[in-house]
């Protein structure tokens, strides 16, 4: 029972405004705009510098291969008529897009289709709106209730089956942005489990980039920066296996003692108050289920039928025919539609052809505030210089000013700090393999001088490459991950700050064990 105030206005008048003794994390988006300020104000700061680029060339699979990388001899800052480096400063308004309050709309119209973030944006409307539609026919919640209903006992199970099956797919074939799709569809699991969104995320996203940073043979990272730095390619499996291990033993871990005091006390989760837009969706299934009477027909098995085939064709598409974004969507697509006239032709919740396209609009409407937040954060990278290597741009500067630094330090010291260098520029530069065109170039000739091994160096590369995508608001398959799962990203910042402390102790422990293990 509630009580109603007094309306009168002697009591409006006298009421003190209500005050609260906590601070509050400020949105994802104010965030993000003071990261862009900032940005903008390092242009008025920091002279721009450029490299030339060079064509390396190495194997894999047996196939060779080659690719343009920065030639970490060519960098030069760029000169002003006097002959000293030039700024660059970002003004707040400019007809080609590239003033400061230009990086909003830039930042969402910036890519193409296969890449951030306008594709990535695109991609997540469309399975959005997909799975929008495969849950408006009430199949995965019924499936969901039946499969809690015959693993009474051994829920706790779910949790290190799932990290380690995910952080398999990161290390093998660098999956990323497909744990997007699989997270729609776990996180109702997971929270009738009593778990929550943020667990959901651990077990989908954060599995694949453990994976993908302790990696023996990712060909999106450590293939392309071995054969960039004129080892082997997939060299070093010995270390980098039982590595993997222990990285992701580690993550599931963490993972289980988080989800076993949330399962105790819900309150406690850093998403409860957004995970109860799952609590009440669930709620009438709920009452349902302990009546015995939840539905699951042929419809459903076929809906289901169609969803575990599309899961299935993905996966193989992604390894055997390398599809990626345009691919993926499309076949999501398709996915929905056939699930919606299944569900149409069975009456299933009573779905008909005018309920698929509402279901379809209001899922693409979910990923409206995280579509926002992967432009508005590619925005950023535009103010820092997206151009490339070979155009003078503040991130060439400070990525040349971090080699010339690390180049001064002790050895031991240099592989560390190559490591952390990885870890802050992922921040600037979050597509692996993109990354190590640009780092590894220099890393890998500064590693001879400091007397640090190459295989060192990519060790350093993958794990800060890998890692710290679980972090930076700028990778557009976190934030639509913590979109899909209704999870704040300031809650998230709240949780995975520990988990990341720990994955940096324990990556430091494995960068410098390996220097004086001598791994080459």
């Amino acid at each position: 029972m509630t009580t109603r105030p007094d309306p009168s206005p002697s009591a409006t008048a006298i009421a003190p405004p209500p005050r609260t003794g906590t601070w509050v994390m400020p949105d994802t988006l104010v965030i993000i705009f003071f990261v862009a300020l900032f940005a903008a104000l390092m242009t008025y700061l920091v002279p721009v510098g450029s490299f030339d680029t060079q064509t390396v060339a190495f194997v894999q699979d047996g196939v060779e291969k080659t690719r343009q990388v920065v030639d970490p001899d060519s960098f030069r800052y760029d000169l002003d008529e006097q002959g000293e480096p030039k700024l660059a400063p970002i003004p707040a308004f400019d007809p080609q897009g590239k003033g400061f309050f230009n990086y909003m709309f830039e930042g969402l119209v910036s890519g193409d289709k296969w890449g951030s973030a306008v594709g990535v944006i695109m991609f997540m409307l469309v399975i959005g709106g997909s799975f929008g539609v495969v849950m408006a026919t009430g199949t995965i919640d019924n499936g969901i209730l039946r499969l809690i209903h015959h693993t009474q006992g051994r829920e706790f199970l779910f949790i290190p089956v799932l990290f380690s099956l995910f952080s398999l797919g990161g290390a093998v074939f660098g999956m990323g942005e497909e744990a997007i799709a699989f997270a729609i569809i776990i996180c109702p699991l997971m929270i009738r489990l009593g778990y929550d969104g943020i667990t959901t995320v651990m077990v989908t996203y954060v599995a694949t980039q453990v994976g993908f940073g302790a990696s023996w043979m990712n060909p999106f990272s450590v293939a392309i920066a071995q054969g960039i730095a004129g080892i082997p390619v997939l060299s070093g499996a010995a270390v980098r296996i039982p590595m993997w291990i222990g990285f992701t033993l580690l993550g599931i871990a963490f993972t289980m003692i988080y989800a076993r005091k949330i399962k105790a006390a819900p309150a406690l989760s850093y998403s409860y108050a957004t995970d109860t837009h799952f609590r009440q969706a669930q709620q009438g299934s709920d009452d349902q289920n302990h009546a015995g009477n939840s539905r699951f027909n042929l419809g459903d098995y076929l809906v289901l039928a169609t969803i575990i085939a599309t899961m299935v064709w993905v996966i193989w598409g992604v390894v055997a025919k390398h599809w990626f974004i345009p691919e993926i969507a499309s076949q999501f697509f398709t996915m929905g539609l056939v699930a919606g006239l299944i569900a149409v032709i069975f009456n299933l919740n009573g779905l008909t052809l005018n309920g698929m396209a509402r279901a379809f609009k209001d899922g693409a409407a979910t990923m409206l505030e995280p579509c926002l937040l992967v432009g508005s954060a590619a925005g950023i990278l535009i103010l820092l210089g997206k151009g490339g290597p070979t155009e003078p741009s503040v991130l060439n500067s400070i990525l040349s000013a971090a080699g010339g630094f690390i180049g001064h330090l002790p050895d031991a010291l240099s592989a560390w700090f190559m490591l952390l260098f990885q870890s802050v520029f992922n921040f600037f530069v979050t597509s692996g393999s993109g990354q190590a065109a640009l780092t590894m170039p220099l890393m890998a000739p500064l590693a001879d001088i400091v007397g640090v091994s190459r295989q060192v160096a990519v060790l350093a590369f993958q794990l800060g490459d890998g890692f710290t995508n679980v972090l930076v608001p700028t990778s557009a398959s976190l934030m639509a991950t913590l979109g899909v799962c209704r999870v704040e990203f300031s809650a998230w910042v709240k949780f995975i700050w520990r988990f990341m402390l720990l994955l940096l102790i324990a990556a430091s422990v494995m960068v410098i064990g390996a220097h004086y293990l001598g791994f080459n």
